[in-house]
């Protein structure tokens, strides 16, 4: 009976000490699912915002785009051209003596020469903010192709957390199984130990009844 007692004191501290493991294992299973979540809220972080980059970036190349599309074919005047032909038509009027109807023609075009160069200045002035509108949506591009960067690398470290994860609930459900393996062969050893002590208990008594039976002869003998 000692012995197998012994056999199942032995496998009780096994048993606790698999089954101890095994909490260690589910926990820091626990705690790596934790990190792959917070990875994949990360990932949904910077993908929410590369795709409104993008489409910001996307909108202003559309504009420029349809800005391309409406500039006029023909050659036109340099506004410094444009610039050079009014201060010489204003001379010309403020110098020569003209006719009433000369000077009328005169005005009308140097009007329609500082019509164009408004114009002009305004293309330029619109060119101007096309330049800054097509860089800032190219740094926009840039940007979220750095955020995809960021956020693929992201996934590929959630993901190894998940596996990660994955291996350390299995290793716990193995580590589990054994403990359980264990617990049955300690249930095994106390109940043999039990019965053991039980079988002990019942060939003591059997002893102890032939022992009075021999003892009460002895006695009866002594009295004849």
């Amino acid at each position: 009976r000692n012995e197998l007692n012994q056999e199942a004191s032995r496998r009780a501290k096994l048993r606790d000490r698999l089954n101890a493991e095994t909490r260690e294992r589910v926990d820091k299973a626990h705690s790596h699912r934790q990190e792959r979540d917070r990875l994949n809220e990360l990932v949904q972080t910077k993908k929410d915002v590369r795709n409104k980059i993008n489409l910001d970036a996307s909108n202003l190349f559309k504009v420029l785009d349809n800005r391309t599309k409406t500039k006029s074919p023909q050659k036109e005047k340099s506004i410094e051209e444009l610039k050079k032909e009014i201060e010489g038509l204003e001379f010309k009027q403020q110098t020569e003596v003209l006719t009433v109807g000369t000077e009328r023609k005169l005005i009308e075009k140097i009007g329609g020469l500082k019509e164009k160069y408004t114009a002009q200045k305004k293309k330029i002035e619109d060119s101007r903010v096309s330049n800054e509108k097509k860089k800032e949506a190219e740094n926009a591009r840039g940007e979220a192709s750095k955020l995809h960067k960021e956020m693929i690398q992201l996934a590929d470290d959630a993901q190894a957390e998940h596996n990660t994860m994955i291996e350390c609930y299995r290793d716990a459900d193995l580590v589990r199984n054994e403990a359980d393996e264990i617990h049955t062969k300690f249930i095994e050893a106390q109940e043999m130990a039990d019965a053991h002590h039980e079988m002990f208990i019942k060939v003591l008594k059997v002893l102890r009844k032939v022992d009075k039976k021999d003892e009460s002869s002895r006695h009866s003998a002594r009295e004849a």
